[in-house]
């Protein structure tokens, strides 16, 4: 069954590393084989990576995108070791991505990386903080 894809006048979209821009009017795609796609809304861009959550979707990016995503996973590890230490209640989110990049459906891994930019989101709004302990302290 093809997935239809309706692009805005102007949207741009990357299908398979190709950057392809709609013209004046909507039109819809079907596309009919497995490829890896994103849309121009779906994207965060480096410069707007503001926070070791975006910057982590950023990464999930490139590996969904890359044509061997196994040269990036390395940074990922090291990435969402950062986070977990800052961020404890991350863990679930940090564990959903590892297990979809494990099975390899890095497109559900950059949705599970949205929630987690979500979740942190609510954190630096003034939502339910993670305590961070110090050494040889009781949490």
């Amino acid at each position: 069954m093809p997935l239809r894809i309706t692009l805005k006048p102007h949207e741009r979209l990357i299908i398979n590393g190709a950057a392809i821009r709609n013209g004046d009017r909507a039109a819809d795609l079907l596309i009919e084989t497995q490829c890896r796609f994103l849309r121009e809304s779906e994207i965060i861009r480096e410069s707007e990576a503001d926070t070791a959550a975006k910057r982590l979707c950023v990464t999930l990016q490139v590996i969904y995108l890359a044509d061997n995503p196994a040269e990036v996973e390395d940074l990922l590890v090291r990435q969402s070791t950062e986070i977990l230490r800052a961020m404890p209640s991350a863990a679930p989110y940090l564990l959903a991505i590892q297990d979809e990049v494990a099975a390899r459906r890095y497109h559900r891994a950059l949705k599970c990386g949205r929630d987690l930019v979500a979740h942190e989101r609510t954190l630096l709004c003034g939502g339910p903080r993670d305590r961070i302990a110090a050494p040889g302290s009781m949490a």
